[in-house]
């Protein structure tokens, strides 16, 4: 096996167990009685086929888009586990990262000695994790809202954003071709400290959900029996360490690893003031009737609906729509206003 060093490095880590599954044929390895990577053994030849480890989901889908030597996990669950070839082309310095011997071992959230040990709780102890940040957690008020609706005022932020028109629903339209650019531009970032170009004031974080500005044409908010004429914004947030000048860095350097162009990715400022928000919860389809109580709370406040040039029809996707039942959607859903004269 090309990655030789696997066995070693893994078994080198505090309270680290391993085990054959003669059933499955895979070497296994144990913290704590959690299966977190194993290495799966080709059953004519006992040599190592697959290197397994698990992965979030987010950051799993990035390094296989990016690696043709990693895939969905081999027999295992295809969202959390990732498989890498054992005689793939995957450096081996993001497979250290990635698998047992960093990224994966680290989230563990507690182990204990061993069997004798769980007898006696006074040995057994936990590794606290270091969690990398999370917008959605920290700014509950922007990202997890009540369903009732509320008042609130958005600060300016910087989002990695492609303009363009037409219904978000067409295969071949312009829409599903800009969460790709996004999403490029996105991990490009987030990854970044992988590689030799280190961006100042650098954080782990988990990237920020997809978010989108819609109107129409002489239209006041936005008309869903029209979908065909949305004018749209389709945009991530950017961390706070991201200049304009890294992220022209992350343009050029996703340009040059994937082949494709990414001039369409801007750096989009936002400051969007005074606004209604609430949480829908169900398919896309059903967002007008939630709205039309969104309005309605805000004129019972005193507030009129404040649409512009320059203010939006926002919303937040906090499921995946590929993954998540319609009725069960989470979508953030925001008004600008203003005060009624």
């Amino acid at each position: 096996m090309k990655y030789s060093w696997i066995d070693t490095e893994i078994l080198q880590k505090p309270g680290v167990t391993k085990d054959l599954q003669a059933e499955w044929n895979w070497i296994r390895y144990h913290i704590g009685g959690k299966m977190f990577a194993a290495v799966c053994l080709d059953d004519a030849t006992g040599k190592p086929v697959y290197i397994t480890c698990k992965l979030d989901p987010a950051e799993g889908d990035f390094l296989r888009r990016q690696y043709e030597d990693i895939i969905p996990g081999y027999y295992m669950n295809k969202v959390h586990w990732n498989s890498v070839k054992a005689d793939g082309n995957v450096p081996d310095a993001l497979l250290r990262d990635m698998h047992c011997c960093g990224r994966c071992w680290k989230n563990l959230i507690g182990w204990c000695w061993a069997a004798s040990a769980k007898r006696n709780s006074a040995r057994c102890w936990k590794e606290k994790r270091k969690m990398p940040f999370g917008y959605k957690k920290e700014y509950k008020e922007f990202y997890l809202p009540p369903k009732k609706p509320q008042i609130i005022t958005v600060p300016a932020m910087n989002f990695a954003a492609v303009q363009g028109k037409g219904d978000p629903n067409d295969p071949a339209g312009e829409y599903k071709a800009a969460l790709e650019l996004l999403y490029g531009i996105a991990f490009t970032i987030k990854m970044s400290y992988k590689g030799s170009h280190k961006m100042d004031g650098y954080f782990e974080y988990v990237v920020p959900p997809l978010e989108g500005l819609w109107h129409q044409p002489g239209a006041e908010g936005v008309d869903f029996s029209n979908k065909e004429t949305f004018i749209w914004t389709s945009m991530i947030r950017l961390p706070e360490f991201v200049t304009r000048a890294e992220f022209d860095w992350a343009v050029q350097e996703a340009t040059a690893k994937k082949k494709k162009n990414f001039s369409k990715v801007e750096f989009f400022t936002y400051d969007e003031g005074l606004c209604v928000q609430c949480m829908h919860i169900g398919s896309y389809d059903t967002e007008p009737e939630t709205l039309r109580q969104l309005d309605a709370f805000a004129a019972e406040q005193g507030y009129c609906p404040d649409f512009s040039d320059t203010r939006f029809h926002h919303e937040i996707y906090l499921g995946d729509p590929r993954r998540t039942a319609p009725e069960k959607l989470k979508t953030v859903l925001r008004h600008p206003i203003r005060r009624m004269k």
